[in-house]
This record gives structure tokens, sequence and C-alpha cells, in this order.
């Protein structure tokens, strides 16, 4: 199923400076790789029986760095709501020892199953953006492929890596251009704890030869759930082909969702188009 895109809100600005509202301060959450920050918003009381959302953040992201979007949402729908940043990212552990290529495997199927063991969180659906939306489609097809996870009860599926498109590796290198000519690491120092700790840990592995023949679509068949693909026309790392490729092969029911003047963050470019689809595909599951 495919949802136009809706015309733009005019609110990008506003959406990419508002933080995490007060009061709610996140936690510390103990993992076996070290701890990790939390945010965890409960559900309203007419909604404990409903799917939690979990939210997993993109490659140089963290649990701030979506902004209001997940307490949007969580208003929107009364989900529990829970947010994170990924060892090393934002206030969590440190992590100084270069990626493997298959780092994002590790997540999906060793530390997501862990957090939500920490925080009894069953079957929830796995809200990703870019990394995290690849590392969710990967959580959701590992039950069917013989691992100890359980599914989610669905996947949204932000800006998702499937396969790495040349438009992939020309936006990552133009990111280590403006890394070392520009403010980039001032701006990172402000949400991570070791800002380039962080940014070289994703560059260097996306920009390793080695990277380049990564691919999940051989994964995609065993994703049984609801799926829901958010893709901007203007995306600086990923073109349509990845909703192709989600769509295609995809078992479960597919959502596709295409934005207008939108790059790589449909949350940050496009927030108010981009939280109704994600409000409307919530409603229609448990």
């Amino acid at each position: 199923m495919t949802s136009p895109a809706t015309s733009p809100s005019g609110d990008q600005a506003a959406a990419r400076e508002r933080e995490v509202p007060e009061p709610v301060e996140p936690l510390r959450v103990g993992l076996s790789r070290g701890p990790v920050e939390v945010l965890d918003l409960p559900a309203d009381p007419e909604k404990v029986d409903t799917a939690p959302l979990v939210f997993l953040h993109e490659g140089l992201g963290s649990l701030r760095l979506w902004r209001s979007f997940p307490a949007d949402v969580h208003a929107a729908t009364g989900r529990r709501t829970v947010v994170w940043s990924r060892h090393g990212h934002g206030d969590s552990a440190v992590v100084t020892a270069p990626r493997d290529v298959t780092y994002m495997h590790e997540e999906a199927v060793l530390v997501l199953p862990e957090l939500l063991a920490r925080l009894d969180l069953v079957a929830p659906v796995l809200v990703g953006h870019s990394d995290g939306a690849s590392i969710a489609l990967i959580n959701a097809a590992s039950s069917r492929a013989g691992l100890d996870v359980e599914p989610p009860t669905a996947v949204v599926a932000m800006a998702p890596h499937v396969v790495v498109e040349d438009v992939s590796i020309d936006g990552i290198t133009a990111a280590r251009e403006a890394w070392e000519t520009s403010d980039l690491p001032a701006r990172m120092a402000r949400h991570h704890r070791d800002a380039s700790a962080t940014f070289w840990g994703w560059n260097r592995i996306w920009l390793d030869p080695a990277f380049r023949d990564w691919d999940i679509t051989p994964y995609l068949p065993g994703i049984g759930c609801p799926v829901l693909g958010v893709q901007g026309r203007d995306d600086q790392y990923g073109t349509m082909h990845q909703l192709d490729l989600l769509q295609a092969g995809v078992a479960g029911p597919f959502t596709r969702v295409e934005l207008d003047d939108c790059r790589h963050a449909p949350h940050l470019d496009r927030p108010d188009a981009t939280r109704a689809a994600v409000v409307d595909f919530l409603a229609g599951l448990p």
C-alpha cells in the first residue's frame, strides 16, 4: 500500500531545535556491553495492553537527537514509548574498538533483545531510522531464521538501509569531509560523550571496501509482521530502491510513504507528515 506525500509543514527548523520535553529524564540501564541511557515514557492507563514503541536511532544519532518526535508520537498514541542510545552514542558507554561489517546484526540479535528483556518489553513496535531501521528489520527477521529472538509486533523503517548504494557512499564520504572541514565535531560533541569515537566508528566501517557488499535482502522474506517504510525523495544516503526492495521482499503487509522536500531524516525534515504516517500505521495495530 502506498500513502501519498502531504505538503511541507513549514516547521522543520522548529522540529530540529525541540528537545525531549521535561521533566522526564533518561535512566541508565546496565547491559552486558555497558550501560545505556534510556527514556521510558509510560503508557496511558487505557493503553497499557497495546504494543509498546521502541525507537532505534541513526548511525550518528542518540536519544536526544530524535528531538521531540518520540514524545510527539507518545502523546498522539498513548503507547509506552522507549527511546535509547546504543553503545557508543549519546550518554551511553563509549565504544572505541573498530566496528565489524556485522555490527548492525549484532545490535539486532544480541543487544536489542537484552535491552527488551531488561525493560520487560514484549513484542514491541520497532521504530527505526537509517541504521536503526536496518537493525529493526534484521531483528524482525531473526525469529524466522531460527534465532532465539522474539518477533516484534511491527516495524517502522524510516530511510532504511537494505543495500549499500553509490549514493550512500557519496553521502558518507561527504560527511567525512564535513567532519574534517566544518564545525560538525563541535556540534556532535553536544550530544555524544565521545563524538570522535561515534563519528569514526560509523564512518570508517561504511567506507570500508568490505562493507560495499553489505545486503540484508535475504532477511526480508523472514519478516512477517506489518512494515511501514518511509523515504524522502531527496535522501542524500539512499534512493527509493531501498523501499522497492522492502516492498518486494517482506512477507507481511507493507505500507509505503514517499515524502517530497525530505532528505535523510523524515522525522525532522517533514515532522508532521511523518508523525501522521506513523500514527495512522499504529492505529491499525494491537
